[in-house]
């Protein structure tokens, strides 16, 4: 189902190559254990491990994502405050999230959720709190092409207005 809300994904493309050592263990791993069938048991436990920690350990964004395509936007953002302090609790989590939750994402949560934060203050009006979250998100996150992105935006809205 598509949805009229506009969704951005990075992939960091290096990061594949672990999740490629991760899905060959697994595989050693069966292969001591059935040799005849370990390719498919091997890749079948990779996409079930996967599925599982990119699914239970950043629900609340994933509940955030789902509310944003909802266009539930005050929830949404509930849901992106909670993502963010529990990756902000466990920032190793997040730095090194191409093996503890196997994601190829180029951006942290703690960025996504803050960029989604102002995105959907921005769709429920509030232009000013908006502004605050992308410039809370440059603030941690200087290359933030996003939040950059979102700011000139913003911009040059106002620079029209004052016009």
């Amino acid at each position: 189902m598509s949805s009229k809300i506009p969704t951005v994904r990075q992939t960091n493309w290096f990061s594949i190559l672990p999740h490629i050592g991760v899905m060959w263990v697994v595989i050693l791993i069966w292969q001591q254990i059935d040799s005849v069938d370990s390719f498919l048991f091997g890749a079948v436990t990779y996409l079930i491990l996967s599925f599982s920690l990119r699914n239970l350990i950043p629900r609340d964004h994933r509940k955030g994502i789902r509310n944003n395509n909802q266009e539930n936007f005050l929830a949404a953002i509930k849901n992106f405050e909670k993502s963010y302090v529990f990756f902000k609790k466990y920032e190793w989590i997040d730095k090194y999230r191409f093996l503890t939750l196997l994601s190829s994402s180029k951006m942290s949560y703690r960025e996504m959720a803050l960029a989604n934060i102002g995105f959907c203050y921005s769709q429920i009006g509030d232009g000013i709190k908006s502004k605050v979250y992308y410039e809370r998100t440059l603030k941690e996150f200087p290359e933030s092409g996003l939040a950059k992105s979102a700011l000139k935006m913003i911009e040059s809205v106002e620079k029209n207005l004052c016009e």
